[in-house]
């Protein structure tokens, strides 16, 4: 972005920084030469380190359901007047996130506990072809010490415990690098205006004392699940006729230890543990500390208690997981309707006026914007930052010449009959300010917000099917592998053998909507046909090139139909889910065995469900395992899979401390800093621009500045989802009231997009208070429709990269500095 080799690091580190060309590095700090005054100097702002990084970043992979369930956490509704119940929705998705580590780690400890040491190790022939396993088979060495049933389990338990270990290594590293990172301090704003959004709170971008609460809590959870799972044989051994008394009481004491430390937990799950209005430093260092200290020992005491020796202790069948489970299962459907009820009561979601066509007619490349006759600046002091995912420089940083200077004319573009023809924007009074515009005779209310409000438990119902479809996979491969004949071992739990079997089904119902999504499409692009020749300006075109980018616009679509996407797959998640529970508990037998007695087509669709069920869902896990391996050692898919995240980080760990890290609490205080230092040290004013997910950020910065340096910012996004994606999904913190106030705060504000961008669209605020309205009517893409002499080539469909190179961007950008009655900063000595 900064067109040039040279570049120097003006501040930051290897992780994120902020540089400028190597002949630009003391342009507002040096002499002020006529070189310096005469041309903007770019500024960028480099973070893609943060998503992508090094190959430890694939570990990331296994932390996929605990980043949903986070998402989940801050699509709320948007309803300031019930507090109690936007508590009471924080609380359930922390609930079922607590669900998710407990799950994970019981999981771990059937592949560990049941299915090798229990199962495998007890079984000769099982042993015998894994002899690694021979030291913990009676048959294989002799009754040795290590053979008895509770020391297998006390061994085997290291596993699961070294999971947790390990989640909890990568929560304190990240939290360490990410949530202990100081935004910029300031007084908290009022909140009794409609537009307040919790994004321009002092303490929003800084999670270190929740965070670290929530990782002591999760850690402690995951410990006592270990300790439960290998405490519940031995509990039930020493209850039988003829137990040893004082093994009894043991046990007994140490299910009450049990449930009182996962009462301590789950206290300490409820409770809010920061304040967002100030900058909470506090650490609740004495629970951060002894919370999992505690939940170790008792781990440690539970496997000295199993290890006793038990004369008469044999392993067979399984141990009592099924139970376990089929609770854990019912808990996380009872979460996610529960979450669905508040989310319901809580659903205000605004409804726009729109006509029956989203877009609008594609902008000629040299069409001068609304509000064109913004009042002229001289320009002193004008710099703006941009900010772009792609790889290389994020931001650039604009100033101005000191001179006055007026906007030009635009750049010739092509013939008449080659481009699109130009729109017809909406009127502008004589202060640029939109007062009217023509609306198509079909006008529709249209609800903004993601399924009514329920994004939210529906993504917490998607975060818990991964949960189960990852903890069923791996425990169903590693079943296989030990059991080659498949008779020898009784495999891991009914529960999550029926949840593998109802995975084809489900699959064939994303198979049925991906069908009628594609037959949309190909209507739609049918339809598109036409109205590209008519943005063009063309009667007859080539029918290649027209359907090329009628079939990009129609594609570019398809994001707008996720929610239906979503919709249909967390409700038949749902209700296969509650169907695979109630038919595990309702037989006690895996599908196959329940319906031997059925009819025989019945019988058959039953096996075939569940030997597919097992075949997909160990498929699910190798190419789980081998994209973490490729990310691992591939920089390019290590990247791919920073892209996923850039959404899923964005938001704080407020829910789950085990998700991945909030690479927006580094950045957003980043941007934060530099541009408040920058204009109080030397009273110039900035553009901010970005790119995609950087739009996201320069809002979350612009939000986080004092209200007197927002008077000094104006945005230029691009590409940017701010609206199409976060407005919609994430409507308490991004939706309509919350970007009209933002627009009202700061300087001025324009966006640019396309129809064949799937990403990026319109922000679609009016401008009715301040200011032109804030988008441009879209952009051609391409930009020429056949060639000519600006274009001797056929032009590419662009789709969301290269706004840069759209003649509109520098249009804008020019515009925007215009508009900004900037003063001439006072040199620093």
């Amino acid at each position: 972005m900064l067109n040039d080799p040279r570049t120097t690091r003006i501040t930051g580190d290897d992780t994120a920084a902020v540089y400028r060309r190597a002949d630009d590095v003391t342009a507002d700090t040096g002499p002020a030469d006529g070189h310096r005054r005469d041309a903007p100097v770019p500024e960028a702002y480099v973070w893609s380190d943060l998503t992508s990084g090094n190959g430890t970043r694939a570990l990331w992979l296994l932390l996929l359901p605990f980043m949903v369930v986070n998402l989940a956490h801050w699509m709320r509704p948007a309803a300031r007047e019930r507090v109690r119940a936007v508590r009471l929705y924080g609380l359930l998705v922390r609930l079922a996130a607590l669900s998710l580590t407990v799950l994970l780690v019981a999981a771990a400890c059937e592949v560990a506990l049941d299915l090798t040491a229990w199962q495998c190790a007890g079984t000769p022939a099982c042993a015998s072809r894994h002899s690694w396993l021979g030291f913990l088979s009676p048959t294989a060495s002799n009754d040795g010490w290590w053979s008895r049933p509770g020391r297998r389990l006390a061994l085997a338990a290291l596993v699961p415990t070294a999971l947790v270990g390990l989640l909890w290594y990568l929560s304190h590293r990240t939290w360490r690098a990410y949530e202990s990172q100081e935004p910029l301090d300031h007084v908290s704003e009022p909140e009794d205006g409609p537009g307040h959004t919790a994004l321009s709170r002092p303490g929003f971008w800084y999670g270190r004392r929740l965070v670290a609460r929530l990782r002591a809590a999760h850690t402690a959870a995951g410990l006592l699940t270990v300790a439960a799972a290998v405490g519940a044989a031995a509990v039930r051994q020493d209850r039988a006729a003829g137990g040893p008394a004082l093994l009894d009481g043991l046990g007994r004491l140490l299910e009450a230890s049990l449930i009182a430390g996962a009462l301590a937990t789950v206290w300490v799950v409820c409770r809010r543990g920061r304040s967002e209005h100030r900058l909470d430093r506090r650490l609740d260092a004495h629970l951060v500390h002894r919370m999992p200290s505690a939940a170790l020992v008792l781990l440690a005491l539970t496997l000295v208690y199993a290890g006793w020796e038990r004369p008469g202790w044999h392993s067979d069948g399984r141990l009592p997981g099924d139970a376990a489970f089929g609770a854990l299962a019912l808990a996380q459907g009872a979460l996610v309707v529960a979450l669905a009820v508040v989310a319901r009561l809580l659903h205000r979601c605004p409804q726009e006026r729109a006509t029956a066509a989203r877009r609008g007619p594609a902008t000629a490349p040299g069409t001068p914007a609304a509000g064109a006759d913004a009042p002229e600046g001289t320009g002193v002091g004008l710099r703006g930052v941009s900010l772009s995912r792609d790889p290389g420089p994020l931001a650039v940083v604009l100033r101005e010449a000191a001179a006055p200077r007026e906007a030009g004319p635009a750049a010739a573009g092509p013939p008449e009959g080659a481009r699109p023809a130009d729109p017809e924007p909406p009127g502008d009074d004589a202060a640029g300010r939109n007062v009217a515009g023509p609306e198509g005779s079909a006008v529709a209310w249209l609800e903004r917000c993601a399924l009514h409000g329920l994004g939210g438990p529906a993504v917490a119902m998607l975060a818990c099917a991964l949960g189960g479809v990852m903890s069923g996979g791996v425990a169903q491969r590693v079943s296989d592998w030990l059991d080659g004949t498949g008779t020898g071992l009784d495999g891991p739990p009914v529960v999550l053998t029926w949840q593998a079997s109802v995975i084809p089904v489900l699959l064939v119902v994303l198979l049925v909507l991906c069908g009628l999504l594609g037959r949309q499409t190909w209507l739609l692009t049918r339809a598109e046909q036409a109205q590209v020749l008519q943005d063009y300006g063309l009667e007859h075109g080539d029918p290649a090139r027209t359907r090329r980018i009628a079939r990009a616009r129609a594609m570019a679509a398809l994001t707008d139909r996720c929610p239906l996407l979503v919709a249909v797959v967390s409700t038949a998640t749902l209700l296969l889910g509650a169907g695979a529970v109630v038919g595990a508990l309702g037989t006690g037998r895996t599908p196959a065995r329940a319906a031997e007695s059925a009819q025989p087509f019945v019988h058959g669709a039953a096996q075939a469900a569940q030997a597919l069920g097992s075949w997909l869902i160990g498929l699910g896990f190798v190419l789980f395992v081998t994209w973490g391996r490729r990310a691992y050692k591939d920089a390019s898919a290590r990247r791919t899979i920073g892209i996923l995240w850039d959404v899923g980080t964005f938001w704080p760990r407020a829910a789950h401390p085990f998700a991945p890290p909030c690479y927006a609490e580094r950045a957003v205080p980043d941007l934060t800093w530099r541009v408040a230092t920058w204009t109080r040290a030397t009273g110039g004013r900035l553009v901010i621009s970005g790119h995609s997910q950087g739009s996201v950020l320069a809002a979350a910065a612009a939000w986080q500045l004092k209200p007197s340096d927002r008077k000094r910012v104006a945005l230029l996004t691009y590409g940017s989802p701010i609206e199409r994606l976060y407005g919609r999904w994430f409507p308490a913190h991004f939706g309509p009231a919350a970007l009209a106030a933002l627009h009202e705060d700061i300087a001025c504000w324009r966006n640019l997009h396309r129809l064949t961008d799937p990403i990026g669209g319109p922000v679609r605020l009016s401008g009715e208070h301040r200011g032109p309205q804030v988008d441009r009517p879209p952009l051609a893409d391409p930009l020429a429709y056949g060639r000519d002499a600006g274009h001797p080539l056929p032009a590419p469909v662009l789709g969301h990269s290269d706004y840069q190179a759209d003649p509109a961007f520098a249009e804008e950008r020019e515009l925007l500095l215009g508009r900004l009655r900037s003063q001439v900063p006072v040199q620093r000595a």
